[in-house]
């Protein structure tokens, strides 16, 4: 686990690891991905307390998440860059909602929607494991 969470973090340092889902340059619709971890709920982020990272515009709560996030943006962003799990579990790369979301072994993943989510719910580490295997290649189609 802990090489497959360092090789994460390699990943999201590099410059190729740049392809994420954003609308309008913000990631996850504007939603503070801290507060996922800290509060496990969907708060929504506030302009007053942005931060760019990677390329995208990030919205906290407050500016205790955006400082947190900015310590350590590979400890909150979400897996695939923010494309639903599930897809790239499939070998694509779909948007997501972020209320259809789960944190798994100290990450968080989001769904395109409820329904993908249930889809997704049947086999989490099966659907994981393929989807890290596919990330790579659909990072690079960006």
């Amino acid at each position: 686990m802990l090489i497959r969470r360092a090789l994460f973090g390699l990943l999201l340092a590099s410059p190729a690891a740049a392809r994420s889902f954003a609308e309008r340059g913000v990631a996850v619709r504007g939603t503070d991905v801290v507060a996922y971890f800290t509060e496990g709920r969907v708060v929504r982020g506030r302009a007053e307390h942005a931060a760019e990272w990677d390329g995208v515009r990030w919205l906290f709560a407050s500016a205790a998440n955006r400082d947190r996030f900015l310590a350590d943006p590979a400890a909150h962003v979400p897996a695939y860059g923010g494309f639903c799990a599930w897809a790239v579990a499939q070998g694509y790369t779909a948007p997501t909602d972020p209320h259809a979301w789960r944190i798994v072994e100290g990450r968080l993943f989001l769904n395109y929607d409820a329904s993908v989510q249930r889809r997704w719910e049947r086999d989490i580490p099966g659907f994981i494991a393929r989807a890290d295997l596919n990330w790579p290649r659909l990072n690079q189609a960006g």
